[in-house]
């Protein structure tokens, strides 16, 4: 029997994570099919979130409140009135960015759930810059704070990969464990060193100075925030879906086996995915700080970088489409005074609903792939 001398090639596909199935024989081009997996990504979370704002009403029945007002005042609040709407984009416009602290790792198969931490080291680290410069131009101070910001939270994250690709870490326990040193030094900080003597009742750091604070969108009262997630948002699909970074970055997501048999430098990969992930959420602490708190304290701690997992997950890790649910969640959390006032519920109520949708999307991911209706294009 001959032996086959053959060239042997590598059939990347099989290792390429496809976000539709591929076209079957007999279905001409595969459009039909490649519709109804569309569709299924679509209708599946759809069909999550609405199984939760359902378990959300039960929820709230049960303590003796109308499900019909608790929606109703819900979308008053997120979409009701032109205020509504600003005030959630306002609240999207960190989710975004936050959001794509866990989606750009995810590419590469990794679970960051570190975003808080890295916005928090952000926001400190932008506070930094602005203070160590009082007295350059405005714009030099807040690219100066963009890019201290950007570094810290790039830092931070790339850290958990490194830890996670060279040490064998797990790497949603150490970016989850990083909030919390996160946390910690902010606090030490703004209560020691950069405390500014005059904040007697909640500990802060001096004002960056409101010359060096970040102006609104014209015509919104909306801070400039929402453009650069949105701009960040397009720019990490582009990155991930049209270029070489991204598809090697897919390909070791799908098989790191086999993204080394090919020659792919997968821990440049993984840290280079980790600190722009972490520069994202970097960005949105610059952005906390520079466009609505105006120094750094407590009140950083809002919870973004939490909120923002779910948005990722919601959107299943598509840069574009975290842009739609980053407004949603942004809804939910903006409607939350609102049912407040309304129905006498506690505004922390929404976080509930919060976590009620993330049971509900983990649970929908063994839905995927088991209708008919999707494999066979309808």
């Amino acid at each position: 029997m001959k032996a086959d001398v053959r060239p042997r090639t590598h059939d990347k596909s099989r290792f390429t994570p496809h976000p539709f199935p591929p076209p079957q024989a007999g279905e001409g081009k595969g459009g039909g099919l490649r519709l109804a997996g569309a569709a299924e990504y679509v209708v599946i979370p759809a069909l999550a979130l609405a199984a939760a704002l359902a378990a959300f009403g039960i929820f709230v029945a049960l303590f003796g409140k109308d499900p019909a007002a608790l929606y109703l005042y819900m979308y008053q609040g997120a979409f009701g009135t032109w205020f509504s709407w600003q005030n959630t984009l306002s609240r999207a416009a960190p989710l975004i960015l936050t959001a794509l602290c866990t989606a750009l790792p995810a590419q590469l198969g990794l679970v960051i759930i570190g975003g808080e931490g890295a916005f928090l080291v952000g926001a400190l680290a932008a506070t930094s810059a602005a203070l160590a410069l009082p007295a350059a131009p405005p714009f030099l101070v807040q690219l100066a704070m963009a890019l201290a910001g950007m570094a810290a939270g790039g830092a931070w994250i790339a850290f958990s990969g490194a830890l996670q690709h060279y040490r064998g870490v797990n790497e949603t326990i150490s970016s989850l464990l990083l909030v919390y040193i996160a946390l910690a030094v902010l606090n030490q900080l703004v209560e020691g060193p950069m405390r500014d003597p005059s904040s007697l009742n909640k500990p802060s750091s001096h004002e960056i100075g409101a010359a060096n604070m970040i102006g609104t969108i014209p015509g919104l009262d909306v801070h400039w925030g929402l453009a650069f997630g949105i701009i960040a948002a397009v720019l990490a699909y582009i990155l991930i879906f049209q270029t070489v970074f991204g598809f090697a970055a897919r390909v070791a997501g799908g098989n790191v086996r086999a993204a080394k048999v090919v020659g792919l430098g997968v821990g440049r990969l993984i840290l280079i995915a980790c600190f722009l992930a972490g520069a994202a959420a970097g960005l949105a602490g610059m952005f906390e700080v520079a466009a609505v708190q105006g120094r750094a304290n407590a009140n950083l701690a809002a919870g973004y970088g939490f909120t923002g997992i779910l948005v990722s997950f919601l959107a299943r890790h598509n840069p574009l489409a975290i842009i739609p649910v980053a407004v949603l969640l942004g809804g939910i959390n903006a409607s939350g005074g609102l049912l407040q006032r309304r129905l006498g519920l506690p505004d922390a109520s929404v976080l509930v609903l919060q976590g009620m949708i993330f049971i509900s999307v983990l649970a929908s991911e063994t839905l995927y792939g088991r209708f008919a209706i999707f494999r066979r294009g309808g």
